[in-house]
């Protein structure tokens, strides 16, 4: 269950990485308050399977394939959606993630590992991973605001939400290609709020704190469901002492969608982050 409801009646909700365990949560909390969701993923079959559990639940909703570095991909989902569910007023970019041949295996840079085949320095990042991770963070929320929000300007108060990251207010150790791509999502979303804000769409991000996901788990727990080293890290220096839960997020998130509520917050990153971004470490 949702902590409160929104007027989402009648209106159209497109998620990219909707079969996500943030994005699957995003659609489930919108259909709930009465909107019709398309559930964007990579993988057709997980997407489905999310529309399905919506839709068993009294709700509407679709899943649909797509790439979202792939523009060709993002106009045959958009093709699919707009007959079946009209035009868009919500986006959400939700899609992101990671890859190791971007990140480095120590928080802090030793000469002596440079010899070590078992640590990945700075200076053994991978070019095309570092791209990589680049590319499905931003490009991968660029290109689908490109396609959908077209066809959003002559909606209804329609908004834009992307998904930033406590990397973004101060890189975390070992992820600079990640850290840098969320950067780039705060950045582009103020940029977007701006260059839309005459049009009527407003743009704002949800910068999560440390939930886990299938993304990190392997770096958060070990196999038997303890705590790694960075996990216990994470959770020093989060104020509030433990991770989130996915639906810690929803509040924030229908507030920014609900006209009524949130207006005038255009070009801001909400942090939901139990303290983490507030926290000197001392």
């Amino acid at each position: 269950m949702i902590p409160f409801k929104v007027d989402l009646n009648n209106k159209t909700a497109v998620v990219t990485g909707g079969a996500g365990v943030l994005g699957s949560v995003f659609a489930k909390a919108m259909a709930e308050c009465g909107a019709k969701v398309a559930i964007l993923d990579l993988r057709k079959d997980a997407a489905g399977a999310i529309a399905r559990e919506i839709v068993g639940d009294g709700h509407v909703a679709a899943g649909f394939e797509c790439n979202v570095l792939d523009l060709d991909s993002l106009r045959s989902a958009r093709d699919e959606v707009l007959p079946l569910f009209g035009r868009p007023d919500i986006l959400i970019n939700g899609a992101g993630g990671n890859h190791p041949g971007g990140t480095t295996t120590k928080d802090y840079f030793d000469v002596g590992d440079m010899e070590n085949v078992n640590v990945r320095t700075f200076f053994d990042l991978e070019p095309e991973s570092v791209q990589s991770v680049f590319n499905l963070n931003f490009v991968g929320t660029l290109l689908p605001t490109q396609v959908f929000s077209k066809t959003m300007l002559n909606s209804v108060k329609p908004t834009i939400l992307n998904i930033s990251s406590m990397s973004a207010f101060t890189p975390l150790t070992r992820v600079p290609a990640y850290s840098s791509a969320k950067a780039a999502i705060s950045n582009f979303t103020q940029w977007l709020a701006v260059h839309f804000s005459k049009q009527g769409i407003r743009v704002n991000a949800i910068a999560p704190g440390f939930f886990i996901s299938d993304q990190n788990r392997a770096l958060l727990l070990n196999k038997d469901g303890s705590h790694t080293e960075r996990a216990e890290k994470i959770l020093k220096n989060t104020p509030m002492g433990r991770f989130g839960i996915p639906e810690e997020l929803v509040g924030t998130l229908l507030w920014l969608l609900d006209e009524n509520s949130s207006g005038f917050v255009n070009g801001a990153v909400i942090p939901v982050d139990g303290g983490f971004s507030a926290y000197s470490g001392v």
